[in-house]
């Protein structure tokens, strides 16, 4: 209770939903409370259901059960962006899936399956929705991924058991996991033959490797972009590597040019100036 309301149960179990990818239907498997009772539930306001079946559906739905004072009253779970949208029969879309606007075609999945998507507008065979939503769980959590990774993703320098002459930059999430990888070293005539003669240093970039699945999110970008600025605070200004077929062009994307135009590419980062966005 807060404010002397209610809290709106139906709205919790439908962005708990959200958050956890589940339908009506999976959830009530889990929870052991039949389908029908979840979408009375979160269908009808005036809906009062059993304590025990609010406590099964919540913790089934990932969430919590908290009971406080009014003085330390937490806040409740953020209601969905979209959970007042309706279909055109005046219905719900479900609660489990993001809703996006059709803005083009490329945004509206049927156009694909129909391969015609590429048509003008004067010959598009069926009228395109305002709004549509993935089916595929899997594109689902790769759209989710794109909005939540750049906010909890963090890099650092590994400098565990490594001379300083050589650089690993890693990208981990909140819980440790680390989900991408850049490996270089530093070259230069001192650092051969031992002696400061004042000969300019410079980083050979190794590799950067990210997760399968994370690929193509801008972690490899921001890797590169951090090895640039590891680079300004040591003074060190230029960097090269050797790349064939898709990794030309993520360096080229990095900002890196190329200096020996064949395959495998030479390419070069030369300081001047910040990387540039498009990255893959």
């Amino acid at each position: 209770m807060s404010d002397g309301t209610g809290i709106d149960l139906g709205a919790t179990l439908r962005a708990l939903r959200r958050n956890t990818d589940l339908s009506q239907r999976e959830l009530a498997e889990r929870s052991g409370v039949p389908k029908s009772t979840v979408a009375r539930i979160e269908t009808h306001p005036a809906a009062n259901p059993q304590w025990e079946t609010v406590q099964r559906l919540v913790r089934a739905a990932g969430g919590v059960l908290v009971v406080t004072s009014a003085e330390t009253a937490t806040a409740p779970v953020p209601p969905l962006e979209d959970d007042e949208v309706r279909d055109e029969a005046g219905r719900r879309y479900p609660a489990h899936l993001d809703v996006r606007k059709v803005r083009t075609l490329r945004d509206w999945p049927g156009a694909w399956w129909a391969h015609w998507y590429t048509l003008p507008p004067d010959r598009w065979p069926l009228r395109v929705p305002d709004l549509t939503y993935d089916l595929d769980r899997r594109r689902r959590d790769d759209q989710r991924l794109r909005k939540w990774l750049p906010d909890v993703l963090t890099l650092r320098r590994d400098r565990a058991e490594l001379p300083e002459t050589s650089w690993r930059l890693v990208a981990e999430l909140p819980d440790g996991r680390q989900v991408g990888e850049l490996r270089a070293h530093e070259e230069s005539g001192d650092l051969a033959l031992g002696f400061d003669l004042g000969d300019v240093r410079s980083v050979v970039l190794d590799g950067v490797v990210v997760a399968p699945r994370l690929r193509g999110m801008g972690i490899g970008r921001r890797l590169v972009g951090q090895l640039a600025e590891e680079m300004r605070q040591v003074g060190v200004t230029t960097a090269e590597a050797v790349a064939r077929g898709d990794g030309v062009g993520f360096l080229r994307a990095c900002g890196y040019r190329a200096v020996v135009d064949e395959q495998p590419m030479v390419l070069r980062y030369d300081g001047r100036g910040p990387l540039r966005r498009r990255a893959r």
